[in-house]
């Protein structure tokens, strides 16, 4: 099971960065255009858009897994022991019915738009239950990884996201302890 749901996370991360590399094609491809306005007329904002969204849902379950989101940690990295995994269970509880409730509404968003055939307005007729979807499994991707993370700090293992993380002041070479020692 560990396998599976690891790989749901990474093919979910490549997913968004496929989504990426289509927004910079469209917009290349709108740049491009305009060199021959006759003969092709090419709107990316649409299409950019949908690749944005696209990219930013279905990366938000892989950027979690890796500590990559930003987390305020003010109050929680003084807490040990028992209040630091009390805190992680209640932060991942309340994140986990928040997207519950986000993944149920995103699906009904993506329903109602393939029943009522929704279209775009742009000069792409693109029916919105398409790029709705991808905002909806990548919501239910980040329901499962947020579930994943919570049943493992219920059963006391380390979350995967404090496992991973790589405080900001650690990640570059610059802090004031190297730079005084390449002073030295």
């Amino acid at each position: 099971m560990r396998y599976a749901l690891d790989r749901l996370y990474l093919w979910s991360g490549y997913l968004s960065a496929i989504f990426l590399v289509g927004i910079a094609l469209t917009i290349i491809a709108q740049v491009v255009g305009r060199f021959f306005p006759k003969v092709v007329v090419i709107d990316s904002t649409e299409s950019a858009g949908f690749c944005l969204a696209a990219s930013t849902f279905l990366g938000l379950a892989y950027t979690f897994r890796h500590g990559a989101h930003i987390r305020v940690t003010l109050l929680t990295r003084l807490a040990t022991g028992t209040a630091d995994r009390l805190a992680h269970i209640w932060s991942l509880s309340v994140f986990s019915i928040t997207m519950g409730f986000m993944t149920y509404w995103s699906f009904d968003l993506v329903y109602f738009s393939f029943k009522f055939n929704d279209i775009s307005p742009g000069l792409l007729a693109i029916p919105f239950w398409i790029p709705r979807s991808t905002m909806a499994a990548g919501a239910l991707i980040l329901l499962i990884a947020l579930l994943d993370e919570l049943v493992g700090v219920i059963m006391g293992k380390t979350p995967s996201y404090v496992e991973n993380d790589m405080p900001a002041y650690e990640a570059h070479d610059d802090t004031p302890a190297v730079l005084e020692e390449e002073r030295g």
